[in-house]
């Protein structure tokens, strides 16, 4: 510090000793930092260089730094969003707290690393001489303070604590703003964040935070740092900020400095499976507001290593990979660049303060902006954690998905990108996504924690349940894929090759008693004829056995009762097509009620039933975007059938399965009574409501609590979405208990129930008077 002093770069130094005595040690150190010189004395190239915290970092790093060695060794810590001030200062316009820290570094003398990939650990202790005096033997305790949680008791504590900072709809209100200056020029995106807070107990501690985080939403840079003073920060961050580690060959200078930066933009929500993720994955891929996202972040983030990197060092080596976590998907570039000789780490760390993931561009204009126009200063969040190494490397990622724990409040901030293109109602909602994973980790219990997981609760009502199924085979090569679809429905599914072998096995369980509910006709190879489809429907229609067919049985039903197939002129083997309801698709007993009017579905086929040869007994219910019959539905038999594939990867699991659960619920005769009474579907209730008008609608919601304000569609959505809910609260469906603060928010914002809500349990409440 003393040199610093003498080369101008300190105001002040004074130190503190742990005693009067003149061996006492130094406690601490307090230094002021002379004021940066005024822009424009300077190159822009040096600004990394002029006097700030930093120059007490570099002092710092320079006094241990050694080559070789571990490359574990360092400080390790947080890195406040305040610090950027540092490099680029701005007109504050919020509030501070006095207390707020900007910088905590802590120097361990006992570090534990973890190799993920080999499975392996170490531990690796220190000891320390300067002057000939050694830290080796001296004791290594600390005080323990245990964690506070928060105190019900604190009137002051209880009267200003908010579960968020922005009151819900401003931040949409704010995303305008920001697309005004998009409009003008100002700028070309922009971030920006909320924060959602949470009161912790005495059974959930930062640690309990970071089990569970790390248990649930696994990342490249988790962590869990105690902050002291009553302050934690628990994250699971996915995006690196900057790394730099020497290299031995390069293209510049042996053991040049590397620097690299992993930008995080494009963002959406994972499937309910690998096949929905796809289909995600592919519309993250080609949205164009998402990709120019992206790019603004990369040519920002290209901008910041130019500055200090080798000319020509700095490349894009990765663009648009994706990236998968517990409930998003990303696309990520990879830049990298080679610092020039007279420049080190903690010049690359502040030229890219902070990345423009976290704040938007022109960067400057961007942090003014958010500096204007968000609700609480950041504090951690769009900061970074990690490490800076005592061998002239660093290592850190930026603070996200970040948990702030603060006398036993649990702050989760989040963001969103903004651009032109901008929905202000998507981007809040975002937001809330992003925050969900943060938010669940505090207040839902996970199974090592006593609560029973998904697949240990009680299955839901399923309509195959104590049905019998045949499922007859003609050779083909998906048909048991086909049966564990049914299975799902909780049939019982038996499995039949085709010809007279099957009709004698079903004929036998007719004379026990056992008939099976519903005969389903599967796909397979050449003509219905080369299986004698013809005679096995003849049999099904005489023992009234209903009857499903997919593929092929649509063709063996068009024949069998009266029409004719032809020759597609180019095969639809393996081949995505787009489907359309027709009318008679869209009644409330059709195979495709509850689904949408057109969806993609897997086609493979040659033959196909010619529309205009169909019999008047055979309705069509959808049709290709290309004119062939997709769908067909007898008019007095509990006959069906699909020419696509529902069991394919190519047709969504959720339209495969909901095809079949509604055959099996609507395909029997009408004596036929073995069955439960079937549930109304929503579209019977969405049916209904369409025909009130504006001013009924509005008052059945005002008697419901429910805001009754947008257009007749956004009030039948609304009320229907409340009249299911409300049939399976009263039914006992609902656990309320168990569902996730995020989930209780969606529903009370998919109702549009009206009120302010705090807390879970008053989440809950309001909920149950609006459903019950």
């Amino acid at each position: 510090m003393k040199k610093l002093y003498e080369e101008g770069v300190l105001e002040d130094i004074v130190v503190l000793t742990g005693g009067e005595e003149e061996s006492a040690m130094t406690s601490q150190v307090d230094v002021k930092v002379v004021p940066p010189p005024e822009v424009g004395t300077f190159s822009e190239e040096d600004r990394s260089r002029q006097p700030s915290l930093f120059s007490v970092v570099r002092a710092l790093v320079n006094l241990f730094g050694y080559d070789g060695g571990d490359r574990q060794l360092g400080l390790y810590g947080a890195f406040g969003y305040d610090l950027t001030f540092q490099f680029e200062p701005i007109t504050l316009a919020q509030v501070r707290d006095i207390t707020q820290r900007d910088l905590l570094l802590y120097l361990p003398d006992e570090i534990v690393v973890v190799d993920q990939d080999k499975q392996d650990a170490w531990t690796i202790s220190y000891d320390f001489c300067v002057d000939q005096k050694s830290t080796q033997g001296m004791p290594r305790v600390g005080d323990a303070t245990p964690f506070q949680p928060f105190d019900e008791n604190d009137a002051e504590a209880v009267e200003n604590f908010s579960s968020r900072d922005t009151p819900r709809s401003e931040f949409s209100k704010s995303v305008e703003k920001a697309k005004y200056e998009f409009k003008v020029g100002n700028l070309f995106e922009a971030v920006l964040s909320q924060t959602f807070r949470e009161k912790l107990d005495a059974q959930t501690p930062p640690s309990v935070l970071f089990r569970r985080l790390r248990a649930r939403n696994p990342s490249p840079y988790g962590f869990f740092i105690n902050l002291g003073e009553d302050e934690y920060m628990v994250g699971a961050s996915p995006e690196m900020f900057v790394r730099c580690e020497s290299i031995a060959e390069n293209d510049y200078r042996p053991g040049a400095l590397r620097v690299e930066t992993c930008p995080i933009s494009g963002t959406v929500a994972r499937g309910a499976d690998a096949l929905e993720d796809a289909q995600r994955v592919k519309s993250l891929m080609m949205n164009a507001k998402e990709e120019s996202e992206l790019t603004m972040c990369t040519d920002v983030d290209r901008n910041d290593k130019s500055r200090i990197c080798e000319p020509g060092s700095v490349k894009v080596i990765g663009r648009r990979q994706i990236e998968m976590y517990s409930r998003l998907i990303h696309t990520v570039d990879h830049v990298e660049g080679y610092l020039r000789d007279e420049f080190d780490a903690l010049d690359a760390f502040l030229c890219h303060t902070w990345a423009v993931t976290v704040t938007g561009a022109p960067k400057t204009w961007a942090i003014q902006f958010v500096e204007d126009n968000e609700r609480s200063p950041r504090c951690w969040y769009g900061g970074a954690v990690g490490l800076v190494g005592f061998d002239g490397g660093m290592n850190t990622g930026l603070t996200l998905r970040t948990v702030r724990v603060k006398k036993g409040v649990a702050e989760v901030r989040a963001g969103a990108t903004l651009l032109f293109d901008s929905c202000p109602e998507a981007e809040e909602l975002e937001t809330e996504l992003k925050a969900s994973a943060m938010i669940d980790a505090i207040v839902q219990k996970g199974s090592d924690e006593g609560i029973e997981s998904n697949e240990a609760k009680e299955k839901q009502f399923q309509v195959g349940a104590g049905k019998s199924v045949i499922l007859i085979d003609h050779e083909d090569s998906f048909v048991h894929t086909l049966g564990n679809y049914l299975r799902q429905t909780g049939a019982v599914v038996r499995t039949l090759r085709s010809g007279s072998s099957a009709l004698s096995a079903i004929e036998k369980l007719i004379n026990e008693g056992k008939k099976p509910n519903m005969v389903v006709l599967s796909p397979g190879p050449g003509n219905p004829s080369d299986f004698g489809l013809s005679t096995t429907i003849e049999f099904l229609t005489k023992h009234k056995i209903p009857a499903f067919g997919v593929c092929l049985g649509l063709q063996g039903m068009v024949e069998h009762f009266g029409g004719t197939l032809g020759i597609l002129g180019y095969p639809m083997h393996g081949k995505p097509s787009g489907i359309i309801l027709t009318k008679e698709g869209k009644t409330e007993t059709s195979i495709f009620t509850g689904l949408p009017e057109n969806f993609e579905v897997a086609r493979y086929h040659s033959l196909h039933g010619i529309k205009e040869t169909l019999p008047s007994s055979l309705e069509i219910t959808a049709i290709s975007e290309d004119g062939i019959v997709m769908g067909i539905q007898h008019k007095t038999l509990p006959f069906a059938a699909v020419q696509f594939h529902p069991e394919s990867i190519l047709t969504s699991p959720a339209h495969g399965l909901a095809i079949l659960k509604n055959a099996l619920s609507f395909l029997r005769y009408e004596d036929d009574d073995s069955d439960d009474e079937i549930p109304g579907s929503v579209a019977e209730v969405v049916a209904d409501l369409e025909e009130l008008g504006v001013s009924e609608l509005k008052e059945r919601l005002k008697d419901a609590g429910i805001s009754s304000g947008g257009t007749k569609n956004e009030l039948v959505v609304k009320l229907a979405l409340w009249t299911q809910k409300s049939e399976e609260a009263n039914n006992g469906q609902i656990d309320f208990e168990n569902m996730s603060v995020f989930e209780l928010r969606e529903l009370k914002q998919g109702l549009g129930l009206k009120g302010t809500t705090k807390t879970k349990d008053e989440l809950i409440t309001a909920l149950k008077e609006c459903l019950m």
